[in-house]
């Protein structure tokens, strides 16, 4: 059953991540960047709305693939209340909107094509992650 962190699987999810984002570049033209495709299906529409559909179905669709071949998901334990949870997910597309992007499409498609600005974005994540896990483990 994969619900540990390992080397290995560690090794599978960012292959695949890469596959992926190399997959939709190659066969698109598109950066995978989750965000900027989740805020594009809301209006106003062109004419891209159906890839953007299945690339988000296919987000949900993974879950229920691993559910199906493993027998469950990985044990989720949230400590935040539904306020705390609507609040950070609001934080995070704020960010996203703000940055341009989220981590994978700088993280990923941005440092991979050598993005100045990606790279910026991805230190400023990363930065800003330390800082909240430092602070949340040991201050608080």
């Amino acid at each position: 059953m994969i619900n540990e962190y390992t080397f290995i699987t560690a090794l599978a999810g960012g292959a695949l991540i890469g596959a992926s984002a190399v997959m939709m570049m190659g066969l698109t033209g598109r950066i995978a960047g989750v965000s900027g495709i989740a805020a594009r299906l809301l209006p106003p529409w062109n004419g891209a709305i159906a890839g953007r559909f299945a690339f988000i179905l296919g987000l949900i669709a993974a879950a229920l693939i691993v559910r199906l071949l493993t027998g469950g998901l990985p044990p989720l334990n949230l400590e935040a209340g539904t306020v705390d949870l609507v609040a950070a997910g609001l934080l995070v597309g704020f960010g996203a909107v703000l940055g341009n992007g989220c981590t994978s499409g700088h993280g990923v498609c941005g440092l991979a094509s050598l993005s100045p600005r990606s790279m910026v974005a991805t230190l400023v994540f990363m930065v800003t992650a330390v800082a909240t896990t430092f602070l949340a483990r040991h201050v608080m």
